[in-house]
C-alpha cells in the first residue's frame, strides 16, 4: 500500500510545537483520532477525538480501516506504548509513524544517564514485582507508573522489600512548560500524589537481588517437598540451556523452581501440574519473583493436556515419565528440541537406559550428599540418586 491509512504519532508534553509537519499533516488530514484524553488535549482535537477505551483495546482502531486514522500516543510508541499492540494486528503498507523522543529518553537526558545502561520499564499497567528480576545492587531503572499516588505505594513497596534506601526521582510532564523533577528516598518519601503519568527513575540501594546463577537456594521457593533440590536443579538447567525468547514445557512441574529459573534467562515457561495445591505453590513462586508475566500454569494430567500446548523449545520432566508419556511428548516435539528426564526410581532409570540406547544423548547418574551432625561428630547423609537422561530430538 503506497497511502496507509492509519498515521502512529508519539506527542511530547509541548503538544503541537513538537510535531514534525509531516505529523501535523495527518493530524489535519484524519477522520479519527485515538489517544488518551491527555493526548488529545495537547493536539488541540476535540470533535474527531476517541479517547482510549479502559481497559485498553487496541481492535477499535481496525473498525476505522481504509479511512484516514491517526493515534497519538506518548513520546515513542513502540517502547511501552501502543505502537506494538497495534503493528501487530496490521499488514505492511496499512501504517506509517513519526516517533518523538521517548519519556526514558527525556528522562535520562535529565539525570545524565547512559540510556543503554539503564532497565527500562512500563509499570503502569502491571504489578510492582515485575522489578524483582532486575534489582541489584547500583542498577538504574527508569519507570512509568500510572500517577503520582502510584509513586507513593512503589516507595512503600520497596522499603517492604528491603530497597528503602533507594534514591527516586519523580519525573513528570517532561519536555513541557510544567516539567518537575523532584528527588527523594524510597523509605522516607513523602511527594506529591497528583494525577497524570509519572516516570519514576531508581538507583537500586538496599539489597543483592536474585542472584543470576542456575541452583538459586531452595528456600526462596514455597514448596510442599516436591522440589527440584538446589544442586541438581543447577544439573537440569545446564542441559536445558536455556535462551532469551525460548518457551520451556515443565512437565509434573512441582513448585515450578525450574521454569522459574528458566523464565530469570529471558525465556517463558508452560508448568503442567495435577495437583491445585503445587499449581497454586507455583503460581505464588512466580509472583514472588515478578515472573507471573512469563509462566504459564496448567492444572492437569500429563500427557493428555499437553495437545494443545504451544510448541516448546525445551521440555523438562522432572519425574513420573513412563513409556506413553515419552510417546505422546517425543514425537510432538520439533526437531532440535532438548528433552530432559529426571529419574529416582528404578523402574523410570531402567526406562531412561532404554531411551538413552535408542535415542542417543547423555545418561548421567548422580550422587549427593551433605554433611550433617552425628552425635559430637559431623557424617555424609546421602539422598536418593538421581539419573538425568537429555536429548535433542
Amino acid at each position: 500500500m503506497s497511502n496507509p491509512w492509519l498515521t502512529i504519532i508519539g506527542i511530547g508534553e509541548d503538544g503541537l510545537a513538537g510535531l514534525s509537519d509531516a505529523s501535523r499533516k495527518a493530524l489535519g488530514e484524519a477522520e479519527v483520532v485515538f489517544g488518551g484524553e491527555r493526548h488529545l488535549a495537547l493536539a488541540g482535537v476535540t470533535d474527531r477525538g476517541r479517547a482510549w477505551p479502559v481497559p485498553f483495546d487496541a481492535d477499535i482502531v481496525l473498525e476505522c480501516r481504509d479511512r484516514p486514522t491517526v493515534v497519538l500516543a506518548s513520546g515513542d510508541p513502540f517502547w511501552h506504548g501502543v505502537g506494538g499492540s497495534l503493528v501487530e494486528k496490521l499488514q505492511p503498507g496499512e501504517w506509517i509513524a513519526h516517533s518523538a523522543p521517548s519519556t526514558f529518553s527525556l528522562a535520562a537526558a535529565r539525570l545524565g544517564w547512559r540510556l543503554e545502561n539503564v532497565v527500562c520499564l512500563g509499570l503502569h499497567a502491571a504489578p510492582f514485582e515485575r522489578l524483582l528480576p532486575h534489582l541489584a545492587r547500583d542498577v538504574r531503572i527508569i519507570c512509568l507508573v500510572r500517577d503520582g499516588k502510584a509513586v507513593l505505594d512503589l516507595a512503600c513497596w520497596l522499603t517492604e522489600h528491603g530497597w528503602g534506601p533507594s534514591a527516586m526521582s519523580m519525573l513528570s510532564a517532561l519536555g513541557g512548560p510544567r516539567e518537575s523533577i523532584t528527588r527523594h528516598r524510597a523509605d522516607s518519601f513523602a511527594g506529591d500524589t497528583g494525577d497524570g503519568l509519572v516516570t519514576v527513575a531508581l538507583e537500586a540501594r538496599g539489597g543483592q537481588g536474585i542472584a543470576r546463577s542456575s541452583g538459586l537456594p531452595d528456600a526462596l521457593f514455597v514448596h510442599d517437598g516436591q522440589l527440584t533440590k538446589r544442586p541438581v536443579r543447577a544439573l537440569a538447567l545446564s542441559a536445558l540451556a536455556p535462551r532469551p525468547g525460548e518457551r520451556l514445557w515443565d512437565v509434573g512441574a512441582g513448585s515450578g523452581s525450574i521454569s522459574i529459573e528458566w523464565a530469570l534467562c529471558g525465556g517463558t515457561a508452560i508448568t503442567v501440574e495435577a495437583r491445585g495445591e503445587r499449581a497454586a505453590n507455583i503460581r505464588s513462586n512466580a509472583a514472588s519473583f515478578g515472573l507471573a508475566h512469563r509462566i504459564t500454569v496448567i492444572e492437569g494430567e500429563a500427557p493428555g493436556i499437553l495437545s494443545d500446548l504451544a510448541t516448546p523449545d525445551a521440555v523438562f520432566i522432572g519425574g513420573g515419565l513412563d513409556a506413553a508419556m515419552f510417546d505422546a511428548i517425543w514425537p510432538r516435539i520439533a526437531a532440535g528440541t532438548r528433552l530432559v528426564a529426571h529419574a529416582v526410581t528404578l523402574e523410570t532409570e531402567a526406562l531412561l537406559s532404554d531411551l538413552h540406547q535408542r535415542h542417543g544423548g547423555e545418561l548421567m547418574r548422580v550422587e549427593i550428599a551433605q554433611a550433617e551432625p552425628l552425635g559430637r561428630y559431623r557424617s555424609w547423609k546421602a539422598a536418593r540418586p538421581i539419573v538425568q537422561w537429555s536429548a535433542i530430538r
